[in-house]
Parts: structure tokens; C-alpha cells; sequence
């Protein structure tokens, strides 16, 4: 399975990555590529625990397009 995921640095440095279609999976690195890393281990225990309490493996997104 293939997942989107966003990068974004907080104001410690630290940089997160979310995966937006598995609600809480969510991990961290001192860089991009670590907190690339990180989030893909996360994503397969995610999966994981959501399929061994018979819940959805993902949740739907979608793109908006908004005016800015």
C-alpha cells in the first residue's frame, strides 16, 4: 500500500510526519529523513492495531482546491 504524509518542522527543529488517512499515526525525527523513517514504521503498526480491532485500516481523503 502506498500513503500520503506531510513533513512540517515545529519551532524546535524537530520535523513531524503525519500520514492524513490513519487517524493518530503521527511520528517525529531530528531530520526529514529519519522522520520519513519513523512515520513508516508508525504506519505499519497502525495498521496493524486497526485490523486487530476490526476498524477501517483508512479513513477517506480528499483534495479541496481553496482561493487564496
Amino acid at each position: 500500500m502506498k500513503f500520503n504524509i506531510t513533513l512540517d518542522r515545529d519551532e524546535d527543529g524537530v520535523w513531524i510526519a503525519e500520514c492524513p488517512a490513519i487517524p493518530g499515526c503521527v511520528s517525529q525525527g531530528k531530520t526529514k529523513e529519519e522522520a520519513v523513517e519513523n512515520v513508516h514504521d508508525a504506519i505499519q503498526l497502525c495498521l496493524e492495531v486497526r485490523a486487530e480491532q476490526g476498524l477501517p485500516l483508512t479513513i477517506q481523503t480528499r483534495q479541496v482546491e481553496v482561493m487564496a
